[in-house]
């Protein structure tokens, strides 16, 4: 029995190199769909992993990749075509062997599933952020010959914590995606990778995503990742190697914060900058990295937190990396640095899991003592800001609204040792937006009638790998 087990073992995989696909193995490929949320476990090489992805939610990536191109073209002038071209053109020559062979796989499952998309759409796929939001910009100012002009978002809410700061003394860290609705309701993937070299990983990322995006991840090595944007950040380096590349790399193969920091910076382009926050459950560190193009800022602590909410910190980077000083006056951003202080003054030695979850779900203003949910709060709504004296950032892109936080993550040590993690989808505070009513009230964002679903409230669910 096992002789024929292997021989039908063999000649499977002979016919799927024959034919240009992928054998998976008995656990690879595996989806499991749950609270608003797509669980795949995947293994392999890394062309098994893209195959066995591919495959599994051929239906959502070809439906995240249809929106994006619409959202691509209203909010930046650019089709596909200028995508696909940018991407061959900067990146394709620079991938690894191991990111390329992955992305052609997933090719290769999205086309085992009647779905014909080839490996310049699934780069661009993966490097539409840095490429919509820092590479045209430079195109658009090279074009009209002006200064460039900062196209970066202020989206996200982040915190690590250690020591002092938390109810046990280990890591504990969490993350909300602020994004745009029709963008958010795509990011509901957590994928299980087990590959051949590196750490195994459990992230979660948009469909067809092989790095997260909006960056939580937990490896392991015991190695925890999350960032949030920064806000302004201009500038980007064409001879550098892409960021989804990069970010893929340093969840991988990091076994400490030095590995962290040393991955994600060689071959900066600029794409994506970041506050990036970080921490090693092994020893209780954490670490805050703030990437911008010209200026990279590393610090470490074995006590307190750092936190994040687009604003960047360090006065030489926001002299030289930032359209503007995006610190000064009252913003979303600042606004909720001002609530990210006072909440970690008020939870010192409390911060858990549970206690994570409540604070990615805060709905107070600080900076006006009122409470309702609105750009300036940790969970952050804004379905069209409307409150008095709020100072809105100049959303430079078409889907400024509806946007906000449109789900959250939070881990520990202890999960994390488990290689798990607590996710919900859709407004951490469990709110829910429905589309229909939005739309009738702002005929302006027709363009999205399409694409656009409701977010329903959630609950928080546990993800752990297999």
């Amino acid at each position: 029995m096992r002789l024929l087990s292997a021989i039908l073992l063999g000649l499977a995989a002979s016919l799927a190199a024959a034919i240009g696909c992928s054998p998976t193995s008995s656990f690879g490929g595996q989806r499991e769909d749950r609270a608003g949320w797509v669980y795949v476990r995947l293994e392999g090489s890394p062309h098994d992993i893209g195959f066995q992805h591919g495959s599994a939610i051929a239906p959502e990536i070809d439906s995240m990749n249809k929106m994006i191109r619409v959202y691509l073209k209203e909010s930046t002038g650019k089709d596909w075509a200028f995508y696909r071209e940018a991407s061959l053109k900067l990146f394709l020559p620079k991938l690894d062997r191991e990111t390329r062979d992955e992305l052609q796989g997933l090719s290769d499952g999205l086309k085992s599933k009647g779905y014909s998309y080839d490996l310049g759409d699934m780069i661009a796929h993966n490097a539409w952020i840095e490429l919509a939001w820092y590479y045209v910009p430079v195109v658009q100012a090279r074009e009209k010959k002006t200064a460039v002009v900062s196209r970066a978002p202020a989206y996200c809410s982040a915190f690590v914590a250690t020591g002092s700061q938390t109810a046990d003394g280990q890591v504990v860290m969490g993350h909300n995606a602020w994004i745009d609705y029709v963008i958010g309701e795509h990011w509901n993937v957590i994928l299980d990778i087990h590959p051949r070299h590196g750490n195994r990983i459990l992230m979660d990322a948009m469909p067809g995503f092989i790095h997260s995006g909006d960056d939580f991840a937990v490896n392991s090595a015991g190695i925890l990742v999350t960032e949030t944007t920064i806000a302004a950040a201009r500038g980007f380096d064409e001879n550098g190697l892409p960021e989804f590349m990069r970010a893929r790399k340093a969840v991988q193969y990091s076994n400490s914060l030095d590995d962290f920091a040393r991955i994600m910076t060689s071959g900066n382009n600029g794409g994506y900058a970041n506050t990036w926050l970080a921490a090693d459950t092994k020893t209780g560190e954490i670490g805050k990295l703030e990437m911008g193009l010209k200026n990279v800022i590393f610090r470490r602590s074995t006590d307190g937190a750092y936190y994040g909410s687009n604003y960047p910190e360090d006065p030489k980077l926001i002299a030289e990396d930032c359209d503007g000083d995006p610190t000064k006056g009252s913003n979303c951003c600042t606004d909720r640095k001002v609530r990210w202080a006072k909440l970690m003054e008020q939870t010192k030695g409390k911060v858990d899991a549970e206690l994570g979850k409540t604070l990615l779900a805060d709905h107070h203003d600080e900076v006006r003592g009122i409470d309702g949910a609105c750009g300036s709060t940790i969970c952050g709504h804004l379905e069209v800001e409307t409150r008095p004296g709020f100072l809105q950032p100049a959303w430079p892109y078409a889907g400024a609204a509806p946007a906000g936080a449109a789900q959250a993550k939070v881990v520990t040590t202890a999960l994390a040792r488990n290689m798990s993690f607590w996710a919900r989808m859709g407004h951490p505070c469990g709110e829910p937006f429905y589309a229909a009513p939005f739309l009738k009230t702002h005929p302006e964002f027709g363009w999205q009638k399409p694409f656009l679903g409701d977010l329903p409230g959630q609950p928080w669910t546990l993800f752990a790998a297999r």
